[in-house]
């Protein structure tokens, strides 16, 4: 088993990653695709998705690939994993994904950080971010824990997906919602937005906690 400092070296790297995906893609498809807004969330969407999938099959062994304070909140309360430590992933998360935001402001020569004027907002917006959230939880602790393989794939194709049939297009990540702050860019988003959006993240989390322990109970395999 891997030691705690490797599994929170794993969850940084993996989420900085992860933002660099995100943010980077978003850069790109603004500039490959000027004036096109549905091209570039279809872009943004499919490197993102395909991103996702391989960081957790490369991260998945060492710290379990959560990348997502949400996901490691539902790992402590249906798996047992201690609060100390998942407070230690939270924090890997977040300055991961800042790094990850920097480092992709950087790659396109772009200031390391400039705050996102880009507001997201409205209940149908709101909306959308508990509905991704419940459902990319689903998808994570209703497959069985023995078939990582398909988890990895499922959200990835699941998160792609959710950039179209989402008002929000799928966030459903407060790690990932603080790092988009600092980039004006494609994927940005505004200081003043993100905090209804992280507790929309948070509502859905607790939904599906409750809807995955009554389906297979805290401790599937």
């Amino acid at each position: 088993m891997s030691s705690l400092a490797q599994r929170l070296a794993a969850e940084a790297v993996g989420t900085a990653f992860l933002l660099m995906a995100v943010v980077g893609s978003g850069i790109a498809a603004q500039r490959l695709s000027p004036g096109d807004v549905g091209l570039q969330l279809f872009e943004n969407a499919v490197a993102t998705a395909f991103a996702l999938m391989a960081l957790i099959w490369a991260f998945g062994p060492i710290s379990g690939a959560h990348f997502n304070p949400a996901v490691t909140l539902a790992d402590v309360v249906l798996k047992g994993r201690p609060v100390s430590e998942g407070i230690a992933y939270v924090v890997a998360q977040v300055v991961g994904g800042i790094g990850g935001t920097v480092l992709a402001n950087l790659m396109f020569s772009l200031e390391p950080v400039v705050w996102s004027t880009k507001e997201r907002g409205g209940s149908g917006q709101w909306l959308g971010e508990v509905i991704a959230t419940l459902g990319l939880l689903m998808v994570i602790f209703l497959i069985p824990r023995s078939r990582g393989a398909v988890i990895a794939v499922a959200v990835g194709a699941y998160i792609g997906a959710a950039y179209f049939f989402t008002s929000s297009t799928s966030f459903a990540n407060p790690a990932v919602t603080v790092s988009r702050m600092f980039s004006d860019t494609f994927a940005g988003i505004q200081p003043a937005s993100a905090p209804l959006f992280i507790v929309m993240q948070l509502v859905g989390a607790a939904l599906a906690i409750g809807l995955v322990w009554f389906l297979v109970g805290r401790q599937r395999d």
